[in-house]
C-alpha cells in the first residue's frame, strides 16, 4: 500500500516535468562524474609527489643520523647541545593556491638562503658543521611532505563526498525516475486505449 501511495500522478504534464527533471539530474551526474575523474587524477599526482618527498625525507634522515653520530663522537652530547645552531631566517617559503572545482590546492616553493651561524663556536669542527647542515637539509622535504599530505586529505575528503552524491544519483534517484516514467507511460497508454475504446463505442455504447 505504501508503494502505491508513492506512485506519481499519471498525466502528460507530470510526464514532461519528470523528463525535464531527469535531464537536469543527468547533467548534474555528468558533472559529478567529471569531478570524480579530475579528483582521482589530482590524488594520483599528489601521491606521486608525496612518495618522492617521503623518499627524500628518509634519505635526509639517514644522512643526518650519520652526521649526528660523528658530531657526538667528536664533541660529546653536552658540548654539541650548546653548539651554535644554523639560522633558517634567510630561507624563503612561498605559497601559491590553485582551485580544483572550488577545492583549494596548495603549491609550495622552497628556496634555501644563506645560513650563517648565530655566533662563532668555541670548539668548531667539520663534524658539527656537517651535522647542522644535514639537519637543516631536512626542512624542505618535511615541509613538502606536509603540504602533499594536507592536499591529499582535502582531495580524498572531497572525493568521498562526490562519490557518495554520484552513487546516490546513479543508484537511487535516476532508477526511481526511470521507474516513475515507466509507470506514467504505462498508465497513459492504458488511458489512451480506454479513450480509443470509448470513441469506437460511440454515444450509444455500441462498437461503430
Amino acid at each position: 500500500m505504501a508503494d502505491n501511495q508513492r506512485q506519481p500522478v499519471a498525466t502528460r504534464i507530470a510526464q514532461l516535468e519528470l523528463k525535464d527533471e531527469q535531464r537536469v539530474v543527468k547533467e548534474g551526474y555528468e558533472l559529478l562524474d567529471e569531478k570524480r575523474i579530475r579528483l582521482v587524477a589530482e590524488i594520483r599526482t599528489q601521491l606521486g609527489r608525496l612518495r618522492r618527498w617521503q623518499a627524500e625525507v628518509r634519505k635526509a634522515q639517514e644522512a643526518a643520523r650519520g652526521a649526528l653520530r660523528a658530531a657526538v663522537s667528536r664533541h660529546g652530547l653536552e658540548e654539541l647541545s650548546v653548539y651554535p645552531p644554523l639560522s633558517a631566517g634567510e630561507d624563503e617559503l612561498k605559497f601559491a593556491r590553485t582551485r580544483l572545482f572550488g577545492l583549494e590546492i596548495l603549491e609550495v616553493q622552497w628556496r634555501a638562503g644563506a645560513a650563517p651561524q648565530a655566533e662563532r663556536a668555541v670548539n668548531p669542527s667539520p663534524e658539527a658543521r656537517i651535522c647542522a647542515r644535514d639537519y637543516r637539509a631536512m626542512l624542505e622535504p618535511l615541509v613538502m611532505t606536509a603540504v602533499c599530505s594536507l592536499n591529499l586529505r582535502r582531495l580524498i575528503r572531497e572525493y568521498v563526498r562526490t562519490e557518495r552524491r554520484a552513487r546516490a544519483i546513479e543508484n537511487v534517484l535516476l532508477p526511481e525516475m526511470e521507474r516513475n516514467l515507466k509507470f506514467i507511460g504505462e498508465q497513459l497508454e492504458i488511458l489512451d486505449q480506454e479513450e480509443i475504446a470509448r470513441v469506437r463505442q460511440g454515444p450509444s455504447g455500441d462498437l461503430s
